[in-house]
């Protein structure tokens, strides 16, 4: 049996669809705020990187103290010598 993938936004649009877009997009905006736009696009999206990686580091570094924390107390390391004489 083969997985289907099922696509997050549906079809891509193709050429056609694209021109229509694009020319709605220079009708709304005009040519000279569309660069100024697709920049200020991409800023936003790496930025959206990057707090995403700090947030997985942040879980990462969370889980891995929980699970360091979880073995301490599995597995206490006590002197036998300090605990005959308490």
């Amino acid at each position: 049996m083969v997985a289907e993938m099922i696509p997050l936004f549906g079809p891509v649009p193709g050429g056609m669809e694209l021109a229509v877009i694009l020319l709605i997009a220079v009708l709304l905006f005009g040519a000279n705020k569309i660069p100024k736009l697709a920049r200020s696009t991409g800023e936003a999206m790496g930025e959206f990187k990057k707090g995403r990686q700090e947030v997985e580091t942040e879980l990462a570094e969370m889980q891995n103290s929980e699970s360091d924390a979880a073995n301490a107390d599995s597995n206490p390391t006590v002197d036998a010598e300090t605990s005959d004489s308490a």
